[in-house]
């Protein structure tokens, strides 16, 4: 049946065309039962024709019809009147983001505000196990005043049309649900494991997200092409054009937009509550929305722990960080703590002493009779239940909750509650120099062959770099990009000869590339520029 403006599907009576895309025409329509403006979708034709399909979408529209969110467009039925399928649904007023869009970035300000709502509509969808899959411009509805409706929560997954259609109108595209290698969604807001037809979980909606907010703060799509496979290509090998960014973006709101758009899931966010926490935080701090000037460095602390820990981080700044030179409206800030006699940092099992939080909201030490926490808030430290037994190695989780660290006694890496608790055993470490938390959910630290990798939950550890019979690793931590390991390495018998250790960068399976000559223990910081050394060799 042909719809057209005047044409009656039972109660709803048709007013005219709102819109057309991949998964159907959309009308709006008049309920003459309860004397309301509704928006009809008719589906595409083949679902009258195939039960099994047409049963399948009606089980998703039931789970859908659970939500009852204040930013998602309600569903009220799914229909047949005059041999046509149809969807009801809330008729939501105003522009699409993708027409928004089409006339420039947004202003910081309203593009927090409109990301913060479409981030509560996916969190409170995906707390029903309900991921929508198909995230983009054009199925996000933005009131007059400002208010998000998301639509088509979910309903993606059960459409089924074939072909490749025009990207830049955001359809949905799909092959058979059947077919081997299924590619369902957007090209330019699908994640890389979409894009592999691979299964689609809540990960790939907070990549869609991020490709959101980028594309909301530049005015452009995150990834972009004249073809489906063009987009596609860069989905998976390249990265968004980051410069494009406001230069006075705020270096936190870069770093949660990195985050979502990480091509591992595992290093994406792993929760869009917590992603949304997050963008509260950054939208009600003006110093942590936008910077004032370009480059405008972020406050750091000094801390003096001891002669040793202050030897060691005046060491490591000397070799590998020159910081931002200071603006008179964002001080450094230093405090001295001063550790009581019953608390002597433990100086000789491991190199590490000391660790800071990545929030910088607790920094820890080790000494003779434990582990020590002191958050930035507190005066005084405090002993970790659980850490009395001889540990070394201590290191921070990305979340700042958990410390990780090797028990000597056993000779085990083991993780513990900043607040206490039963150590966890993690995996073997007889002789560790060093091991550091990644994002991805893993743990890299060396042993007398190379660095080792392991899940930040245990279980066997495996070899990533091999220096078998040429000297000892130390230090490794994983570069942003996910596949690069920065590590020292001291060549020589045993322990090897650290003054005249090599700072490395490799990647698993590839060639050793030396960075710095006559250094070791380097961290990697976004925060400040890498500093020449004074004679530097690279090869």
């Amino acid at each position: 049946m042909k719809l057209a403006a005047g044409v009656s599907l039972g109660p709803y009576v048709i007013a005219g065309p709102l819109g057309k895309g991949g998964m159907g025409e959309v009308w709006r329509a008049r309920d003459s039962r309860l004397a309301r403006e509704v928006a009809i979708k008719a589906l595409p034709p083949e679902f009258a024709s195939d039960p099994g399909r047409l049963a399948r979408f009606e089980r998703e529209a039931k789970v859908l019809a659970s939500l009852n969110h204040a930013n998602i467009a309600s569903i009220y039925g799914v229909e047949e009147a005059a041999e046509q399928q149809f969807l009801v649904l809330e008729l939501v007023e105003g522009e699409t983001l993708a027409e928004r869009l089409s006339r420039g970035a947004l202003p910081l300000n309203t593009a927090l505000a409109l990301a913060l709502q479409i981030a509560e509509a996916v969190e409170a969808a995906h707390e029903k196990d309900v991921v929508h899959r198909d995230l983009k411009p054009a199925n996000i509805q933005v009131t007059a005043e400002g208010k998000v409706k998301v639509l088509d929560f979910g309903l993606a997954k059960a459409f089924d049309t074939v072909g490749e259609q025009h990207v830049f109108s955001s359809p949905t595209m799909s092959l058979a649900a059947t077919a081997q290698g299924v590619i369902l969604g957007t090209a330019a807001y699908m994640s890389p494991e979409q894009a592999r037809g691979q299964m689609a979980d809540r990960r790939s909606d907070i990549w869609a997200f991020g490709c959101l907010l980028y594309e909301m703060l530049t005015g452009r799509q995150a990834f972009r092409g004249d073809t489906v496979s063009d987009i596609l290509a860069s989905v998976l090998a390249r990265e968004p054009e980051y410069a494009d960014l406001p230069a006075t973006l705020s270096p936190r709101l870069r770093e949660t937009l990195r985050r979502c758009l990480e091509k591992n899931p595992k290093g994406r966010w792993q929760a869009m509550g917590d992603l949304r926490v997050e963008l509260e935080q950054i939208a009600t701090d003006p110093a942590a929305g936008i910077s004032k000037a370009p480059g405008a460095p972020v406050n750091r602390a000094l801390w003096a722990l001891s002669s040793v820990a202050i030897a060691l981080a005046a060491a490591a700044a000397a070799w590998f960080l020159k910081p931002s030179p200071p603006a008179p409206a964002t001080p450094i800030v230093r405090f001295d703590f001063e550790i009581p006699a019953n608390q002597v940092p433990l100086r000789s099992s491991g190199r590490r002493v000391m660790a800071l939080s990545p929030d910088g909201r607790h920094f820890a030490y080790n000494a003779f009779n434990g582990v020590y926490v002191r958050s930035m808030d507190e005066l005084t430290s405090r002993l970790i239940p659980g850490t009395e037994s001889a540990v070394s190695d201590i290191f921070f989780s990305p979340d700042g909750e958990w410390l990780g660290y090797v028990a000597i006694g056993p000779g085990q890496l083991q993780k513990i509650s900043i607040v206490g608790g039963a150590p966890v055993a993690l995996a073997p470490a007889a002789q560790t120099l060093g091991a550091s938390w990644g994002r991805d959910g893993t743990i890299l630290f060396s042993d007398t062959e190379g660095i080792m990798q392991v899940s930040s939950d245990g279980g066997p550890p495996k070899r990533i770099i091999e220096t078998s019979g040429t000297g000892f690793a130390g230090s490794p931590s994983m570069l942003p990009d996910g596949k690069t390991v920065l590590y020292s390495f001291a060549r020589g018998e045993g322990l090897g000869r650290w003054d005249q250790a090599e700072i490395i960068a490799q990647q698993p399976g590839g060639m050793p590339k030396v960075v710095v000559r006559g250094g070791s223990d380097a961290v990697y910081s976004p925060m400040v520029r890498l500093a020449k050394p004074s004679n530097p060799t690279r090869e």
